[in-house]
């Protein structure tokens, strides 16, 4: 099978890059896959395609721009040059800018890819019912939710034309056959990006590092964490560190920096910046918990996945779609009202206090990790893709 992924894919700043990584890592390693063609942002010359393990041929074509107003066209050319035999779209709502409109045709391509007779799946990270427009980033104003609302529910209508779509939540996949009556949608886990033999669970000398992954400034806030902490220093001797691993949310530029500069007096305050793909395993394996600040959710976490695969103990908020991956797919995690520093701060101290249980939370996330590999995850896609083609 010759497979198209039309994604944002590292070094892209895009979203879900990361994720493209890994399904390409995987895919290439499929018997059944005979070459994967790139359908990206970024030029052949920058992507990161030098895998040590053994696979396929992998094609990168530079097809699209965020915030363009031409990439339909533009991506439909490169599919009819590339002549795929199945095409996957790696997408969220937000993929293809944040224009509204540029972001909106963008998600009409499955609908043509599906038109010219190729075999398409969605992989849609989020849909528009379960996103807070207003701590995501979009609009606090009442009535231009309802006019997102409606055009979000337009373009699911448009996703949906697509041979299948993929959710990585259940609750998705019923609320998308309750809505829209489709018939379509299929559950795929999120999966876990790499699986390092299980770790010692020991910890580097040195401060203990409470760390926060992602892009900040929308529904993830840094100063929740940062006040937590110094309330834990207030009534501790442990030696800690903050570790603000990531970079600003496209809607929010400057965040951090603001934040740099409100904290600049805290002590042991790490911005990492942007994580390069081969630096994300240093930044976990020396951490000793992964934080959640999160005030809503838009999607299964890949954050969460990767704390499981590198055995970390995580705190996390009790809500929306972290809550339902915990209870789906095994992790564990102390849980802290999203609105309150108290609850957080006693969340991170329980870890902290006691190294055994840390190491308990880990295990179980490591075992959850575990039962969703992304050479699993990959199979599932070919054999849909298999479906298509006999039906």
């Amino acid at each position: 099978m010759k497979l198209a992924i039309v994604t944002a894919y590292p070094p892209s700043k895009v979203t879900l890059n990361e994720y493209a990584y890994h399904l390409v890592k995987h895919f290439r390693q499929q018997a059944d896959v005979s070459e994967l063609i790139i359908l990206t942002d970024i030029t052949p010359e920058e992507a990161d395609v030098n895998f040590t393990e053994e696979g396929c041929k992998v094609t990168v074509k530079q097809c699209w721009k965020f915030n363009s107003y031409t990439n339909i066209s533009s991506v439909m050319k490169a599919v009819k040059q590339t002549k795929p035999d199945a095409i996957l779209f790696n997408l969220q709502f937000m993929k293809f800018g944040d224009k509204k409109v540029a972001a909106a045709l963008g998600l009409l391509l499955p609908l043509l890819c599906k038109r010219r007779n190729i075999p398409t799946i969605v992989l849609l990270h989020n849909i528009m019912e379960q996103v807070d427009l207003s701590s995501a980033g979009f609009t606090k104003n009442k009535l231009l939710q309802k006019i997102y609302n409606f055009i979000g529910t337009t373009l699911t209508r448009f996703i949906l034309q697509a041979d299948y779509v993929a959710v990585t939540i259940s609750k998705y996949v019923d609320i998308l056959e309750e809505k829209y009556k489709a018939k379509n949608i299929v559950l795929i886990p999120h999966g876990t990006f790499e699986l390092p033999e299980e770790p010692s669970y020991h910890l580097p000398d040195g401060p203990l590092k409470i760390m926060t992954f992602g892009k900040f400034g929308t529904y993830k806030k840094v100063e929740i964490l940062i006040e937590a902490v110094q309330k834990i220093r207030g009534r501790t001797s442990e030696d800690l560190e903050v570790v603000i691993a990531g970079t600003d949310n496209p809607n929010v530029p400057g965040y951090l920096d603001t934040m740099k500069k409100k904290y600049h007096d805290i002590p042991q305050l790490t911005f990492t910046g942007y994580v390069e793909e081969e630096d994300v395993p240093k930044i976990f394996t020396e951490s000793a918990m992964v934080i959640f600040p999160y005030t809503s959710t838009t999607g299964s976490s890949g954050v969460l996945h990767q704390a499981g695969s590198y055995g970390k103990a995580v705190v996390m908020p009790d809500l929306g779609d972290l809550s339902i991956l915990v209870k789906e797919e095994g992790y564990r995690g102390e849980f802290f009202d999203p609105k309150s520093v108290d609850s957080l701060s006693d969340a991170i101290e329980k870890i902290v206090k006691s190294p055994s249980y840390r190491n308990e939370l880990g295990k179980a996330n490591y075992d959850a990790a575990t039962a969703f590999p992304m050479s699993r995850i990959t199979g599932m896609y070919l054999e849909k893709f298999t479906e298509i083609k006999l039906a």
